[in-house]
Order: C-alpha cells, then sequence, then structure tokens
C-alpha cells in the first residue's frame, strides 16, 4: 500500500522465547485481537509462524527469517493509550 504521508502502523518483534510464549503473550491481550490479517482500523495481533504462514515448514520459516518467537502487531486507530497499556498489562502477565 503507497503510504505518501510516512510509515505504516505494522511492527514486528520477538519475545525472547518460544513458540508458546509468543502465543502466551498473544492469549493474555484483553483490548488488542488475535487475527490472521492486519489491515484493519482495529488493533490487531498474529503470530506469522502459526498463521500467515503455517504452510511453511520449519526450515523454511528460519530461511524466511520468521522466528517462532515472532509476533506481528498491526496498530489501529484506537487511542494509543489503550493500546499501550494491553500490550504493558500482557506483557507483565510473562
Amino acid at each position: 500500500k503507497y503510504l505518501p504521508n510516512g510509515s505504516c502502523g505494522v511492527m514486528a518483534f520477538g519475545l525472547k522465547g518460544t513458540k508458546e510464549e509468543a502465543i502466551r503473550f498473544m492469549d493474555n491481550l484483553d483490548f488488542i485481537s488475535i487475527v490472521t490479517h492486519v489491515a484493519d482500523a482495529r488493533t490487531c495481533v498474529l503470530h506469522p509462524a502459526s498463521h500467515t504462514h503455517r504452510q511453511l515448514s520449519d526450515e523454511q520459516l528460519r530461511e524466511a527469517g520468521i522466528a517462532p518467537d515472532l509476533v506481528r502487531l498491526s496498530v489501529g486507530i484506537e487511542n494509543v493509550e489503550d493500546i499501550i497499556a494491553d500490550l504493558e498489562q500482557a506483557m507483565a502477565k510473562m
């Protein structure tokens, strides 16, 4: 998508752990939804290795740079304080 005024609100980060830790983090979220797509006005999160790239083998995931603990976050149009608070409370439960 062309973004004439800057970058998009999609980011990816690892959790220094396993696939299970990444999924646990996402399950800890209260406000942010777990969905398989990232094109929405609402903030959503997904685990690429088990959602969008689930058909790939572990070797193919490594070659593509998709770590088992990778989480992708698409920031929506909600109040930023609500988004940050949900991320913080989910991380605090780890």
